[in-house]
């Protein structure tokens, strides 16, 4: 299989997104907070719709922007800032269908956009996602410095493979759009 230009830029971009992640935890390896996450979203964020401005109709670039779109909900507690997200990916989610129709993947991504702001309500309603990823409730601050470290190491573990997950379906997608066609 061959790289193109893409898979390259692709690279380089979820390369510059660790290396931001690594300064951001040597500045504070106890802080638990997922606003490094934050910082990463809104950067793919930025850098997908770019994309869309060279290929509006790249349904890989659409997919990815709604699952951003949906990560950037989950980790907003405020319901109503959350809504705007998961209405966004949604939108993307259905352009994505639109450009390549027999896409299963698309479509239930589709399909579970819609289930989506429950699930908030319901993550949010016990405390919410960073809660969960650093390992409890509020009474978790007054827990000793290992503890916290620990809890540090699972949000940074957590945010690890939720990069691993989209970097093998951003390389699954270019390689099936990397594909020749058949000859006539």
């Amino acid at each position: 299989m061959e790289f193109q230009q893409s898979d390259f830029d692709r690279l380089l971009f979820f390369e510059q997104t660790r290396k931001t992640a690594e300064v951001n935890y040597a500045k504070n390896p106890l802080d638990p907070d997922v606003s490094s996450l934050n910082f990463f979203l809104l950067d793919a964020i930025s850098k997908l719709v770019e994309a869309l401005n060279l290929n509006p109709r790249k349904h890989e670039t659409l997919w990815c922007l709604g699952n951003a779109h949906t990560s950037q909900a989950f980790l907003t507690p405020e319901q109503d800032k959350a809504k705007i997200c998961f209405d966004k990916a949604a939108d993307y989610f259905q352009l994505a269908v639109d450009e390549d129709p027999g896409n299963e993947l698309y479509q239930k991504s589709l399909d579970v956009a819609a289930k989506a702001p429950e699930l908030h309500r319901e993550i949010h309603k016990h405390g919410g996602l960073g809660q969960q990823m650093a390992g409890g409730s509020a009474t978790s601050s007054n827990a000793k410095g290992s503890k916290k470290k620990k809890n540090s190491d699972t949000t940074y573990d957590v945010v690890g493979w939720v990069v691993f997950v989209g970097l093998v379906f951003a390389w699954v997608a270019a390689s099936k759009a990397a594909v020749p066609p058949t000859p006539r």
